[in-house]
């Protein structure tokens, strides 16, 4: 996602194993990637990215599972995973209400997948490289 949308009428996606399915109708509202330590422990990875879609546009098919802590904000957050290979599916931001915070590397087709933002970026590993393009945000 840079700028235009895509314009896709849904999309659909799920775990590693298969066990969860799900279909997004409606376009996504933004795409970033997180740098906080949080979101390398939770990817096991650099960074963790994060489409925000309409909570009412994800239907999901299979069991979940769920996960609550505290983030380094102070907010709650809640994470649902497959219980079978413990991918994260979405979560539950409550600093933004209405939306879901679904996992884009669970979509069946990433190859559109481009970030807008970058944020926490004052834990972003000294070798990751940010495109100049892409809005950034040191403390968040």
């Amino acid at each position: 996602m840079q700028g235009n949308e895509r314009m896709q009428k849904s999309f659909t996606g799920g775990c590693q194993c298969g066990a969860v399915r799900y279909e997004l109708t409606g376009a996504p509202e933004r795409l970033y990637a997180c740098h906080c330590k949080e979101c390398q422990r939770q990817t096991g990875s650099a960074f963790g990215m994060t489409l925000l879609v309409k909570e009412n546009g994800l239907k999901v098919s299979g069991e979940l599972k769920k996960f609550e802590r505290i983030s380094d904000a102070g907010n709650r957050v809640t994470a649902y995973f497959c219980p079978n290979c413990g991918v994260r599916i979405y979560g539950i931001p409550r600093y933004v209400k209405g939306l879901f915070s679904l996992k884009p590397g669970t979509l069946d087709d990433t190859s559109w997948l481009r970030p807008t933002a970058m944020l926490w970026l004052k834990s972003a590993q000294s070798w990751c490289n940010i495109p100049d393009d892409v809005e950034r945000n040191m403390e968040q």
